[in-house]
Formats: structure tokens, sequence, C-alpha cells
């Protein structure tokens, strides 16, 4: 059967405690769609690819997982993702509050 995007990680978002989930946590819902951005400049890691919610960058997407997203991501082909919560649990401890889910989009019609 003919799907128009599959899924091709679900993840933690990392790095909640660093960035500023805080300033958006209660607007973060079930489905919300997420931005993923390529940082090649990230000191830290060249493939890093960060997470926002609107203009709030939450964190980023796993170092292990960021590899293939991010060189994609870095030759202009930003519509191949599209990401979003998939869970939310304000109890767990910083950095397992928000799960997310990115598809990868089916371009063949």
């Amino acid at each position: 059967m003919y799907q128009m995007s599959k899924e091709f990680l679900t993840c933690n978002v990392a790095g909640q405690s660093h960035w500023d989930i805080a300033e958006v946590f209660d607007e973060l819902k079930v489905g919300s769609k997420l931005k993923l951005k390529a940082e090649p400049d990230n000191p830290y890691d060249s493939r890093a690819v960060a997470v926002y919610f609107h203009k709030t960058k939450i964190g980023f997407v796993p170092r292990a997982c960021n590899g293939t997203i991010s060189q994609l991501l870095a030759f202009g082909h930003s519509d191949v993702f599209k990401a979003y919560v998939l869970a939310i649990d304000p109890t767990a401890d910083l950095e397992h509050r928000v799960t997310m889910r990115v598809n990868v989009t089916d371009a063949r019609e």
C-alpha cells in the first residue's frame, strides 16, 4: 500500500535540559509540528540537527541518529523530513520529556 511518508526515526529530543523547552513546554501537544535544522558549525557536533518548536530551539536529534538527516538537510533537502511530537511525559526527567517522530516523505507520485 502506498504511503506518502514513512517512519524514519523515533527518539527523545536530546539536550532538552540545555535549551528553551521550558518556555514552550505547556504549548507542546502530541502531534505538534517540529522543524529540523542542520547546524554544521556546531562546535560539539558538525552533524548536529537542532529541533525547533516554532522559533524556539528545544534540543537536538540525538548524535547517534543524526548523520543521514544532517547530510540531507545540508544538501538542501529540507522538505524530505517531517517531524512532530509523538509523546510528552511531564513527570519524566528533563532529557526524556518529549519524544519525537521523524518521517521521510515519499516524493513518488
